[in-house]
């Protein structure tokens, strides 16, 4: 089912603004206060920006330096290296 389109959305985020994607991350955000886990917040910010580099700014003017930090400390495994990455 997932084989042929795996890229989460990708292909359409590429056409975006940077508004636009500023304000899909926002509302995954708001998702991650009401409860949808940190590593999807992550991983869909990432695709949607369109790069770590970029999540990670979208995601720090959206997100208080102590929000992020609970973030961080809440994940453990393997998942915890990506929130690091994009939290810190």
């Amino acid at each position: 089912m997932f084989s042929q389109n795996n890229d989460l959305g990708a292909s359409l985020y590429k056409t975006w603004s940077d508004k636009e994607k500023r304000e899909e991350i926002a509302r995954l955000v708001e998702g991650y206060r009401n409860g949808l886990p940190i590593g999807i917040l992550c991983k869909m910010s990432e695709t949607i920006a369109g790069s770590r580099k970029r999540a990670r700014s979208h995601l720090h003017a959206l997100m208080a330096p102590a929000e992020r930090q609970v973030a961080i400390q809440k994940e453990s495994g393997g998942m915890q290296i990506v929130v690091k990455e994009l939290l810190q």
